[in-house]
């Protein structure tokens, strides 16, 4: 504990996505944009599904969560962005850095997870349709969205707790926005061994694991989808998943790369855009994704607008 008092480890520097105070003003108008779509557009998706009987299915329960998590993770890495930008202060506390990354990492397991439990959703419903409502029941649906939730924070709690035994003793510099765990790890003068070997761990577990069900899912799926003869019916298969699929190469194709690729094929400008990816530009995007090809959804965001317009009129 000496040693940690004596480092530069009672605060962090981030440098956020540019050096360049020219940029700064810029990067700061798209963030907050995209912050206050992601808001909107995942809170709609939320009230739409919880005010709406018809979609009290357990795809649209799932997509509420996942709705919540893009929400929240886009809120923990974000706002924090926007206030350094605005303050020109880019510091930040060591035990709020540690705060900030177990948040980033509870959420950013909960969604990877979620989207493989929607994977399963489809194909059951597709392969099994006449038996969905029997193997997709309430309790089903309750552990498969609540089990990711106590997962996500035991997992998470250890990240901070091995970190927490780490020194920082060198620069307090960290070339991102936000305190993710693979730059804080390059910091430490200390033995990090234990913590790569637990992010390797980790990161096979709840991303090349639940990757490889969705292809598994998606095999499935796909192969039950050309054996139904109607061409509409094909349709209108391949419709409900698109947007899945969709997300699925939004979420996975930066998180993959960022987390199982190997560290000398990565780089700081590499990872941070990554980062963008998954925590801003994805989190934004899911709610257009899977609205704009579902008229379910269409029809209830319609409902959902009317009511909070005859109020006022």
């Amino acid at each position: 504990m000496a040693s940690r008092n004596q480092s530069s480890a009672s605060e962090f520097i981030l440098l956020g996505l540019s050096e360049k105070p020219a940029h700064e003003t810029l990067l700061f108008s798209l963030f907050l944009c995209m912050y206050v779509v992601t808001v909107a557009g995942n809170l709609l998706i939320i009230l739409a599904i919880s005010t709406d009987p018809q979609l009290h299915t357990p795809m649209y329960f799932f997509l509420a969560n996942l709705s919540l998590v893009d929400f929240c993770l886009a809120t923990d890495t974000v706002p924090k962005m926007l206030v350094n930008i605005q303050t020109r202060s880019k510091s930040i506390s060591y035990p709020c850095c540690l705060t900030q990354m177990y948040f980033f990492h509870f959420f950013g397991i909960m969604d990877s997870v979620l989207i493989a439990v929607m994977a399963y959703d489809r194909f059951v419903a597709i392969c099994h349709p006449l038996h969905y409502t029997a193997i997709m029941s309430p309790g089903l649906c309750g552990l498969l969205a609540g089990g990711p939730w106590v997962f996500s924070c035991v997992v998470s709690f250890i990240h901070v707790l091995l970190m927490s035994r780490l020194v920082f003793c060198g620069s307090n510099e960290l070339p991102h926005y936000f305190c993710d765990l693979t730059p804080l790890l390059r910091l430490s003068c200390t033995a990090t061994t234990v913590n790569r070997v637990f992010v390797l761990a980790v990161a096979a577990m709840v991303i090349a694991t639940p990757f490889l069900c969705i292809l598994a899912s998606y095999t499935r799926i796909i192969a039950a989808v050309l054996k139904v003869p109607s061409a509409g019916g094909r349709r209108k298969a391949f419709s409900t998943c698109s947007s899945h699929l969709a997300v699925v190469a939004l979420f996975y194709g930066t998180t993959i790369g960022v987390y199982l690729c190997p560290s000398s094929v990565r780089t700081a400008v590499k990872e941070k855009a990554s980062a963008v990816m998954y925590t801003a530009v994805t989190p934004m995007l899911n709610p257009f994704i899977y609205s704009l090809r579902n008229r379910d959804l269409q029809r209830a965001l319609r409902k959902l607008a009317r009511r909070q317009i005859a109020p006022s009129s």
